[in-house]
C-alpha cells in the first residue's frame, strides 16, 4: 500500500471514528444485540422444535454486544488521541492509532468472523423450521416454537441481511469511485 493511500485511509477512518454521530449510532445499534440477548434468555426453553434458535439469539447478542462495546471504546479512544494531537499539533505520519494496538485488530477480526459464521448458522437454524407451529399440538407437544421468539429471530435475520447488503453495496461503490479517482489522478 502506498504511503499516500495509507495516509488517506488513516484520515478517513479517523474522521469516521471520531465523529459524534458515529458514536451515537453505535450506541443506538447496541440496542439490537442487547434485545437479542434478552429475548434469547427469556425464551430459552420455548422452542423445542429447534432449541438452537434461542441459543442463536443469546450467544449472538452477547458477542454482538461485546463487539459494539469494543467499537465504542475504540471510537472514544480515537477521539481522545485526535484531540490530543490537535492540541499539541502533532502531525507525525508514523503515529497511526491502529498500529499501536495491533492486538485489538485481531480481536475485532476474530469477533467479526465468529459473528459472520454464527449468522450463517442462525439462518440455517431459523429457516430450517420455517413457519413452525406456534401453539403446541396436542399429539406432539414438542413440535412448536413460541411465536414472539420465532418472528423476532426472522426479523433479526432480515435486518442483518439488509445491513450486510448495504455494506457490500456501499463498499463496492466506494471502491469504484476511489479507483476511478485514483486512475484519473495518475493520468
Amino acid at each position: 500500500m502506498t504511503a499516500g493511500l495509507e495516509k488517506a485511509c488513516h484520515r478517513c477512518i479517523s474522521k469516521i471514528a471520531s465523529n459524534a454521530c458515529f458514536i451515537f449510532g453505535l450506541l443506538a445499534f447496541l440496542a439490537l444485540p442487547l434485545s437479542m440477548t434478552f429475548t434469547g434468555m427469556k425464551f430459552l426453553e420455548d422452542c423445542p422444535v429447534q432449541p438452537l434458535i434461542p441459543l442463536y439469539l443469546l450467544v449472538g447478542g452477547v458477542i454482538g454486544s461485546l463487539k459494539v462495546t469494543l467499537l465504542l471504546y475504540d471510537s472514544t479512544r480515537m477521539r481522545q488521541l485526535l484531540s490530543k494531537s490537535v492540541v499539541i499539533d502533532d502531525d507525525d505520519d508514523d503515529e497511526y492509532p491502529w498500529r499501536q494496538n495491533a492486538h485489538k485488530y485481531y480481536i475485532h477480526l476474530t469477533l467479526s468472523l465468529f459473528l459472520f459464521l454464527w449468522f450463517i448458522l442462525g439462518n440455517y437454524w431459523v429457516f430450517s423450521v420455517y413457519l413452525p407451529n406456534f401453539i403446541p399440538p396436542f399429539h406432539q407437544p414438542q413440535d412448536y416454537c413460541d411465536k414472539t421468539l420465532y418472528i423476532f429471530a426472522v426479523g433479526i435475520l432480515i435486518i442483518s441481511h439488509t445491513v450486510l447488503f448495504l455494506l457490500i453495496f456501499c463498499s463496492c461503490c466506494i471502491y469504484c469511485f476511489s479507483r476511478q479517482r485514483y486512475s484519473s489522478e495518475e493520468d
